[in-house]
């Protein structure tokens, strides 16, 4: 690593006396509400218990600063503020009580973590007497969310609040963003002090969010870039996160490079721009998958080299020289040695290397990732976008929601084979529209995280893509929307299968499907009873008026279509092979 040299100029000595400030007396939970007002927190998602009481008691004070969702599980809740902060842009925030309140919020804190998701979690306590007495619905939250959470705290005395708040605010959105967990204990939240106001974090010793930006590497990635005869870009949420698609944008139209998005990457630039030649993956697209092993250098930003885009590691880009930027110095060098490392927010290392790069156009190589398409298109996705069978496909439903979203929607898509046909299907024309469960790959996710990706995206429609086992997971989610008459689209694609564990099954256990038939209420009834308008499709000639049906409906539906039971989602990488193993079929 090079030294850093840092320059101080000499200043005259000024002694700044601060003026005094006027205190107030406050109880813990007013200060916490006081200081969600001054992050500019305006909603909140959750669900009150005993040890979170007072809290509750103080928000009902601020009921009209404060938009408070009530959800029908915590699970929902977080899941809510993971949609909510992945469409605004700000941070999520989550109350829940104690005991199995918290715990209810570890699978959320988890996806949130692997997914660099920014949420403030508010979990109330126990008394701190009863600390370690197995007091009625105790639990030792600190300990079990540090996993799964970027930093966490136990709050025991109201004084520490202010401090600790402003703190957890300024992990969870800086940096690399991620999930914090702020436990209060009761005491605390009831206890009145001196309160003297509310200031914003803006730095923590020992801790720092952006690494320095080395301008030495950005050189020698620029060289590595302007020699390169089969440059290839592999992009993922970090440019999202990063708010740097323009940035993104400018960079690959000057190199003239090829690039293919990761799940969580979809949506940072059009997905029919001219540069982009699909997903990457498992069930990504055949050429960026293949052609990963034939480029001469890698350029990976804001990526993390997670085994569904690599597949075998000892097979993955050893032709390549690899060029990685990412914000977070861990993931360098973590699954795949790096020739050249930019440490640095993406939004800054973009800009300073699109000036160093050389304006080209690659029209050759970029004329291979056409060719595999066409090929892909012909064995694959012609079938699957425009069948000739009686029964209707995935990917056709989401063809026909593009010719009525124009690619303007919020996607939300929860975890199984129509996670990947929607991914790999669905038209973004904007950043922040693809909101998926990506690392964890957590079922149940999509239904709640759409309620707080529309409260995050008022001015967008939001269409949720869920199969009929997932839907299940989650449903009582459907009172949430019942409550706040939010409008989300909700499309169940029915295979009447747990369809990607069945696909496994069949490809690779022969054909032995252990447990994987899933019976189903009926969604439209079941949508009734919580007033949401709804429908069911089975026959494709009713499938476009159906949508157009759901689109136009004024508030929430749930739109049932029964597809085929075992279509496969392919291309497909099998596990333990190469990305250029890739199968067709």
């Amino acid at each position: 690593m090079e030294a850093v040299q840092e320059t101080i100029s000499a200043k005259p000595i000024v002694e700044i006396i601060p003026e005094p400030v006027e205190s107030k007396v406050l109880s813990g939970s007013e200060a916490l509400l006081d200081a969600l007002l001054i992050e500019g927190v305006d909603i909140i998602f959750g669900y009150p218990g005993g040890a979170i009481m007072p809290i509750y008691d103080a928000l009902f004070d601020y009921k009209e600063k404060l938009n408070h969702i009530l959800v029908r599980h915590e699970q929902g809740g977080i899941h809510a503020g993971q949609g909510y902060a992945r469409t605004s842009g700000k941070v999520g925030v989550v109350f829940a009580t104690s005991g199995p309140g918290a715990t209810n919020l570890v699978t959320g804190l988890a996806d949130a973590q692997i997914d660099s998701t920014p949420l403030v979690c508010i979990t109330g306590q126990v008394f701190a007497h009863l600390l370690g007495t197995d007091a009625f619905q105790e639990t030792d939250v600190i300990n079990i969310t540090t996993p799964v959470t970027k930093w966490n705290y136990q709050v025991t005395d109201a004084n520490e609040i202010p401090e600790v708040i402003a703190k957890a605010f300024y992990i969870a959105r800086s940096g690399r963003p991620g999930p914090v967990l702020v436990d209060i204990t009761k005491n605390a939240q009831i206890q009145k002090f001196d309160y003297k106001g509310y200031t914003p974090c803006k730095h923590i010793r020992s801790y720092r969010p952006k690494p320095i930006v080395r301008p030495k590497y950005l050189q020698e990635a620029a060289e590595l870039i302007n020699q390169a005869k089969k440059p290839f870009v592999i992009w993922g949420q970090g440019v999202i996160l990063g708010s740097a698609e323009q940035e993104f944008k400018a960079f690959i139209e000057k190199s003239g490079i090829p690039s293919a998005w990761t799940i969580l990457g979809a949506g940072a630039i059009p997905t029919d721009h001219p540069l982009s030649v699909g997903m990457l993956g498992m069930h990504g697209n055949y050429g960026p998958n293949v052609l990963t092993n034939e480029c001469d250098v890698l350029i990976a930003i804001g990526m993390r080299f997670d085994d569904r885009v690599t597949g075998r590691l000892d097979k993955y880009a050893k032709q390549a020289k690899v060029i990685h930027l990412d914000i977070d110095p861990a993931e360098i060098d973590k699954n795949v040695k790096t020739t050249v490392p930019v440490w640095g927010d993406c939004k800054e290392t973009l800009p300073m290397l699109t000036a160093l790069v050389e304006e080209k156009t690659h029209t050759e190589w970029l004329a291979k990732f056409t060719e595999y398409m066409r090929q892909e298109v012909a064995e694959v996705i012609q079938n699957e976008l425009n069948p000739t069978t009686a029964e209707l496909t995935m990917g056709e439903v989401i063809r026909e929601l593009n010719e009525l979203t124009h690619g303007e929607a919020v996607i939300v898509s929860d975890v199984g084979q129509h996670q990947m046909v929607a991914c790999r299907y669905a038209k973004l024309n904007k950043t922040r529209s693809n909101i998926t469960s990506g690392g964890l790959g957590t079922m149940g996710f999509a239904l709640p995280a759409a309620i707080g990706a529309k409260f995050g995206a008022l001015d967008r429609p939001v269409v949720a893509i869920i199969g009929d086992g997932g839907f299940q997971m989650t449903l009582q989610e459907l009172g949430t929307i019942m409550q706040t008459g939010i409008d989300v689209k909700i499309i169940i694609l029915n295979n009447r299968f747990l369809g990607m564990v069945r696909q496994w099954q069949e490809l690779f256990n022969q054909r032995r499907y252990s447990f994987v038939d899933i019976e189903s209420p009926d969604f439209v009834k079941l949508a009734s009873a919580y007033g949401i308008a709804g429908k069911m499709v089975d026959d494709r000639k009713n499938l476009a008026g159906a949508l157009k049906e759901m689109m136009e409906n004024k508030g929430a539906f749930v739109l049932e279509v029964m597809v085929t039971k075992e279509n496969n989602v392919f291309p497909m990488v099998p596990q333990g092979c190469s990305v250029s193993e890739i199968r067709l079929k």
